[in-house]
């Protein structure tokens, strides 16, 4: 079995990230797969305040050691990103930022969303943030555009096009993190 973290890249009030990775959350559990949904809000992490690169893992914070551990036990990683300004949140980077090591050699893709583009700029923004800190992306975006459309009594309820470009990230990320795995040691 596969451990997916869904990480919900948004710290708004009144996101629509949290039902757009509940949506995520549902179908990825119906594949077989664990879930390990990471809401930000809750995740609370300060602004980068280690005193050490992150790639030394010298972590002195009970948030980062907690932090790390929670990576650490991911087979593969679901982005829930927002595109702001043609990028992602802070949130999210800080995030990322705060491990090195944790990161490497795990699957990982983005369901993005905003409004004519679905949030596609910000995901390809993300590339090179994902790319040097070792994940290795899946060839498959989900891209939801205009997504409070899309909302009925707050649950994200997703087009045929959503669900079965979602059903491929799945797919993909489970056949990578297998791919993977003995390269994560």
């Amino acid at each position: 079995m596969t451990r997916i973290m869904i990480i919900i890249g948004s710290v708004r009030p009144g996101r629509i990230g949290l039902p757009v990775a509940h949506w995520v959350r549902d179908r990825v559990a119906a594949s077989g797969h664990e879930v390990d949904l990471v809401d930000l809000v809750e995740l609370n992490l300060p602004f980068m305040d280690e005193p050490e690169h992150p790639a030394k893992r010298a972590y002195t914070k009970p948030h980062t050691i907690a932090w790390s551990a929670r990576v650490e036990q991911a087979d593969a990683v679901v982005l829930v990103s927002p595109e702001y300004n043609h990028s992602y949140s802070p949130a999210l980077k800080n995030a990322l930022d705060f491990l090195a090591h944790e990161w490497q050699g795990k699957p990982v893709g983005v369901v993005s969303y905003g409004g004519a583009s679905g949030g596609l700029r910000g995901a390809a923004a993300l590339d090179a943030v994902l790319t040097t800190i070792g994940l290795v992306r899946v060839p498959v975006d989900v891209a939801i555009n205009n997504p409070h459309g899309q909302l009925v009594d707050g649950a994200f309820a997703p087009d045929a096009k959503n669900d079965a470009t979602l059903a491929k990230l799945i797919d993909g990320l489970g056949r990578y993190a297998e791919a993977l795995r003995p390269l994560r040691g």
